[in-house]
């Protein structure tokens, strides 16, 4: 219930889709069966395009590959960059899906200081840059998973001079930047950037359904590794999704949408930060996140988050733990839980029964101290 990085798929806002999927199926059309472009097809990328306007970003279609989801854009970039027994500087906690694929990939994560309002430590950046030969530096510096921050513009150039002065990639991870509760959206670093440094991966994954399995990248300098790894891996990716996605957001259905979910998240942030105030171990500590729909609970430093899985599971639920959030099991008191779907009392009743469970292990551990 509360494991996995999905947004709400039942919102109304996402019938015009399905209704493009569907029109786009009867019509039998050759077009939607065909390989397609390994860049993508050209209607996406151009509205795409479009879209990266909101972030700063000025990028031509032909700039913009579609992957198969927003992972493989994240893998490619990290293959792009790096090759086995390299190093890359990470925010922590971070996205678990880039710590297993660094892991698989055979590349080092070097974990640093992230401050819970505004991100990596710059200084610890600096320092680490000065003494490691990091290859990459890969974050989600807008509305980030797992803490909610989104890092001031000021950081974004200062990180960006950083990486321009020791001569690193930067693999700028934005699936969340268009959930942010402010408006207009935040800058992406990609929006900065003059020397095609930075690989800016994003997908629609988390603003419309992750069954889509539609993300990009605009990769700036990397971009003929970007299709030589396209092509060797997934190849074309599906063209019946990008048509339907591409008419969806033509047609103007994309913004009011987006404006939909970033309301109904915010409210939701509010009404779970309370209940998880109201019903877990007194001394627990939330993020505020500023936008997106994860939220970061952090308890008693002796608490273990796999532990309560464990314990919940009988009752079919589930959290996700803090450790698979570090490369090296760090947050095991800490864990993210997903406040996207309908706030309702049947999701009250499940928030109170893991607030429990986290007392009664929390007042175990004591007894046994």
């Amino acid at each position: 219930m509360f494991i996995r990085g999905i947004p709400d798929i039942s919102s109304p806002t996402l019938k015009p889709l399905l209704r493009s999927l569907s029109r786009l199926g009867r019509r039998q059309s050759v077009e939607g069966l065909s390989y397609g472009c390994i860049h993508g097809d050209p209607k996406l990328r151009e509205q795409l395009s479009r879209l990266m306007l909101d972030s700063g970003c000025q990028i031509p279609p032909e700039e913009i590959v579609i992957t198969t989801g927003g992972h493989e854009a994240l893998s490619a970039a990290i293959c792009a960059t790096c090759k086995p027994g390299d190093i890359v500087a990470l925010d922590s906690p971070s996205f678990h899906g880039v710590m297993q694929a660094l892991k698989g990939f055979g590349i080092k994560a070097l974990e640093l200081p992230t401050d819970p309002l505004s991100g990596i430590s710059l200084d610890a950046l600096e320092l680490a840059l000065e003494q490691w030969p990091i290859k990459a530096i890969q974050l989600t510096p807008t509305c980030n998973n797992p803490l909610g921050y989104i890092m001031p513009e000021a950081n974004k150039r200062a990180l960006l001079t950083l990486a321009q002065r020791y001569d690193v990639a930067i693999i700028e991870d934005d699936v969340y930047g268009e959930l942010a509760y402010s408006y207009p959206r935040p800058r992406t670093i990609k929006s900065y950037d003059v020397d095609g440094r930075v690989l800016l991966c994003s997908s629609f994954s988390k603003t419309l359904a992750p069954g889509l399995r539609i993300g990009w990248i605009a990769a700036g300098r990397y971009q003929p590794q970007i299709l030589h790894l396209k092509y060797i891996g997934t190849g074309m990716t599906a063209q019946l999704p990008q048509l339907a996605l591409a008419e969806f957001i033509a047609a103007g259905h994309y913004e009011p949408h987006l404006r939909r979910m970033r309301s109904q998240y915010a409210r939701n942030r509010n009404r779970m930060t309370d209940w998880v105030s109201r019903y877990f171990p007194s001394g627990t500590r939330v993020s505020q996140p500023h936008g997106g729909f994860m939220l970061w609970v952090e308890l008693d430093s002796a608490f273990d988050s796999q532990q309560l899985n464990r314990v919940l599971l009988p009752h079919k639920l589930q959290i996700a733990p803090g450790s698979i959030f570090s490369a090296a099991g760090k947050y095991r008191n800490c864990l993210r839980l997903n406040y996207a779907a309908p706030l309702t009392a049947e999701l009250e009743e499940a928030v109170r029964r893991v607030g429990a469970a986290a007392g009664e292990l929390l007042a175990e551990l004591r007894r046994t101290d």
